[in-house]
C-alpha cells in the first residue's frame, strides 16, 4: 500500500515548537513507517520523516514573510494532486481545501477534520460528504450533518515523553495564548491557590496576552518562558504538580492533556469539547465547571496516581495505536 500524508505547511512537520497539525501529520507518517508502510510524506522542505519526503515549498509559511501562503497552499496541495495516481490513498491532514481535488482524482482520500475554524467551511465538508472519507478526532468534535468513516484519536510517541514520580510543586500552562485557551483563568486558579504557575505557549491574540495576561508575570509566582520546544516542553510536562487547562470552547482535542499524562502528570480541566474523552475523572485528573472548582480539585490533586496516567495514554493515545487506527480506515475503503 502507498500513502501520501498532506501535510499543512504553516510550520515544519514535525514542529520544531508550535504546531499541533504538523506534529499529528508527522505521528501518523511516522507510525504507519513503523508498520513497513510505504508513506510519503509532503510538507515543507525542512520536514524530518523516515519515509520519502516530497516538498515545493522549502521554508514553513510562518517563517517566510516573502512567500503568500494562499499561493504556497496552492502550490503544495496541487503538487501531491498531479501525482494522486501513484499512491492508493491520499490522507489529508490540511483542511477543507484539498477537498476540492476530490473528485478531480481516482485515489481515495481520507481527511482527518482536525477541528471547524468556522461554520463558514461546514458547506465544503457537507458538499463532499459522500465522495471522500472523513475522520474525526474525538467523538465530541463531529458534526451531525457529517458522515465519518471512523474516529481516531492523535496518538504521540510514548517514547519520547519520561515519567516523573516526584514532580516540583509548580502549575502549568501550556499552550495557545488566546482567551479560548483559558489563561487568564489559569492564573486566577494559581493566584486564589498560592501556587506558582509557569506559562508556556504561542501568543495568539496580542491584545489578550498584554491586557489579561502580562500584568500579572512578575517572573516569581506568575512565569512566562515563551513557546517552548520539544526539551523544555518535555521537563515543563514531567515536572508540573499539575497541568491547568481551563478552556472555553469545545476543543475537538488536546495534545498538551494527552503529553502531561504522559509524564505522569495530571490535568485539571473545564469539562467541555473531548475533555471527558481524555480524562478520566478523578483517576487522570478532574473535570471541573469553573475556577473555583479547580481550585477545590488542587487540593486533592496529590491523590491521582501519577503512573495510572501514562498508563491511560499508553493505552489509548500511542502512535501505534493511532497508526493501526488509520490503516483499518484505509484497509476498509479499499475493500470496497
Amino acid at each position: 500500500m502507498k500513502i501520501a500524508i498532506l501535510s499543512p505547511i504553516t510550520w515544519r512537520t514535525p514542529p520544531l515548537k508550535y504546531g499541533p497539525w504538523e506534529q499529528v501529520a508527522s505521528n501518523i507518517a511516522e507510525g504507519l513507517v513503523e508498520k513497513g508502510l510505504d508513506v510519503t510524506l509532503f510538507a515543507t522542505g525542512d520536514s524530518i520523516t523516515r519515509g520519502v519526503l516530497s516538498s515545493v515549498c522549502e521554508r514553513p509559511c510562518a517563517n517566510d514573510k516573502s512567500t503568500d501562503p494562499k499561493v504556497a497552499e496552492c502550490l503544495h496541495i496541487s503538487h501531491l494532486m498531479e501525482q494522486a495516481d501513484d499512491f492508493d490513498i491520499i490522507h489529508n491532514n490540511f483542511d477543507f481545501l484539498p477537498l476540492s481535488y476530490s473528485r478531480l482524482i481516482k485515489t481515495p482520500m481520507v481527511t482527518t477534520i482536525h477541528g471547524f475554524s468556522s461554520p463558514k467551511i461546514i458547506p465544503v465538508y457537507k458538499k463532499y460528504n459522500h465522495t471522500t472519507h472523513y475522520v474525526s478526532i474525538s467523538n465530541s468534535d463531529r458534526n451531525p450533518e457529517l458522515t465519518y468513516e471512523a474516529t481516531v484519536y492523535n496518538g504521540i510517541n510514548i517514547d519520547e515523553f519520561i515519567f516523573n514520580r516526584e514532580p516540583e510543586d509548580y502549575l502549568l500552562f501550556f499552550g495557545r495564548i488566546h482567551p479560548e485557551k483559558g489563561t487568564y483563568e489559569a492564573i486566577e486558579i494559581a493566584k486564589k491557590s498560592k501556587r506558582k504557575l509557569i506559562i508556556s505557549g504561542l501568543i495568539q491574540d496580542q491584545e489578550y496576552y498584554n491586557e489579561k495576561v502580562q500584568p500579572f508575570i512578575n517572573n516569581d509566582d506568575i512565569v512566562y518562558v515563551g513557546n517552548s520546544g520539544p526539551k523544555e516542553r518535555l521537563k515543563l510536562l514531567s515536572f508540573a504538580c499539575a497541568l491547568l487547562h481551563p478552556i472555553s470552547f469545545r476543543e475537538p482535542f488536546g495534545l498538551s492533556v494527552v503529553e502531561a499524562m504522559a509524564c505522569g502528570t495530571p490535568v485539571i480541566a473545564f469539562k467541555l469539547g473531548s475533555m471527558p474523552e481524555l480524562i478520566i475523572h478523578k483517576k487522570t485528573g478532574f473535570l471541573v465547571s469553573n475556577t473555583d472548582e479547580a481550585i477545590e480539585a488542587l487540593k486533592i490533586i496529590s491523590s491521582i496516581n501519577r503512573f495510572k496516567c501514562t498508563e491511560w495514554v499508553s493505552s489509548m493515545f500511542s502512535r501505534q495505536k493511532m497508526a493501526e487506527g488509520y490503516l483499518n480506515v484505509y484497509n476498509e475503503i479499499l475493500g470496497r
